[in-house]
């Protein structure tokens, strides 16, 4: 199992939205809106890294609203 934190700029006044589209998703642990530099911030998880990354391109990328993305893996060291 792989889980990441994907960081997500949004327009002006869609965070809400674009947090409660992806939290429907498959494989969307959490989504909260936040303040900051980033406007959503997603806990997610998948069975591989090919389908972690398929998620993010195919899925959360398309949410209209999102204007970037940034994708951090969780690590164990």
């Amino acid at each position: 199992m792989v889980q990441a934190y994907i960081l997500i700029q949004t327009d002006v006044g869609r965070a809400t939205a674009v947090a409660e589209t992806i939290a429907a998703f498959p494989g969307v642990l959490r989504a909260e809106d936040v303040t900051g530099p980033y406007d959503v911030i997603v806990r997610a998880q998948a069975d591989t890294v090919d389908e972690l990354g398929r998620m993010v391109v195919a899925k959360i990328q398309r949410v209209d609203g999102i204007t970037r993305t940034l994708t951090c893996p969780v690590v164990h060291i």
